[in-house]
């Protein structure tokens, strides 16, 4: 565990002997104690009792529970790339006719509709003043004229449809044999958390020189402008996937005494199962031993349990 992490844990531990409600200090501290020997004989073999928490606790500490099932098993292709405009959704816009530039509406990154008004231009032959307008709705990403200034065959902006956009992937000649077109693909932001799912909709059939990489590219559904162009992201294209009767969630796990554990519910409160495991995709991990199906286990920050775990251990120790 990192020092953040360790840091959390610790911070998250505090918080679970100081919860309670409305319970008394020492009907909370009663709450987390472990039970005796008799209790905890049996249940497993670190030599400590299960780790007892209210529904409180359990709130407080932000445990998401899950039950052990069945699960898809992904083989997947881990790939990065580069989000870009969806070009098929890009124009650049011209003056139709030469003339001087009267008036200029919009800015880069404002958002206009089909139609709008970007700019006014004073024809040179007719001086006649006509609009130039945005052909689609969606974002300026580029103006090249100001007022006062004459047109030319230049384009005076650009404006990008941002609903959908282009992913491209750096693929080596290695793996270009696994990529196909109408693959999904997983998509990470490593810096927001946030991910999303796309299709595999061309691969560049001439590579890059400077970098040795083919370009896979993955059309991307952005309604709410979560994925900016410009921003690189983590991807990974699905190769196979394979349907296996019992998994638990992959950050469900932790290693005690060099052993894949799970922290299970009982009566008596979490307890570390030892798990053998099978196939493993990061998101789910089979498994083949040590829990049975319906299970209830600790899904998300079980490594708030094992740093309570080693407490009690310590403070045995003491």
């Amino acid at each position: 565990m990192n020092s953040r992490l360790m840091i959390l844990a610790l911070a998250l531990a505090l918080m679970l002997g100081a919860c309670g409600g409305g319970e008394s200090p020492a009907t909370a501290e009663a709450s987390m104690a472990k039970p005796d020997a008799e209790h905890a004989e049996g249940e497993h073999e670190e030599g400590n009792g299960p780790i007892r928490l209210s529904a409180e606790q359990i709130s407080a500490a932000g445990l998401e529970l899950a039950d052990a099932g069945p699960a898809q098993i992904h083989q997947t292709l881990p790939l990065y790339g580069v989000i870009v405009p969806n070009a098929e959704r890009t124009r650049e816009v011209a003056a139709r006719y030469a003339g001087a530039v009267r008036s200029v509406a919009k800015r880069v990154g404002d958002e206009v509709r089909q139609g709008e008004t970007l700019a006014t231009v004073e024809a040179d032959e007719s001086l006649q003043t006509y609009a130039v307008t945005a052909p689609l709705s969606g974002v300026v990403t580029a103006r090249n004229t100001n007022p006062g200034e004459q047109t030319g065959d230049k384009p005076l902006f650009t404006v990008a449809d941002l609903s959908t956009v282009w992913v491209e992937l750096s693929l080596f000649p290695r793996d270009a044999g696994k990529v196909r077109i109408g693959q999904r693909v997983r998509f990470a932001n490593p810096d927001t958390g946030e991910s999303a799912e796309g299709k595999v909709i061309y691969i560049v059939p001439f590579g890059r020189a400077e970098s040795q990489t083919l370009t896979a590219r993955v059309l991307l559904d952005n309604p709410d402008r979560r994925w900016a162009p410009g921003l690189y992201v983590s991807a990974a294209v699905l190769l196979d996937e394979s349907s296996v009767p019992l998994a638990i969630r992959g950050e469900a796990l932790q290693t005690l005494d060099g052993r894949s554990v799970v922290f299970v519910q009982t009566e008596e409160g979490f307890v570390p199962r030892a798990v053998g495991l099978g196939r493993n995709d990061g998101e789910h991990a089979e498994v083949l031993s040590g829990l049975e199906p319906g299970a209830r286990y600790v899904a998300r920050n079980s490594f708030i349990l094992k740093a309570e775990l080693g407490k009690g251990e310590a403070e045995h120790e003491d």
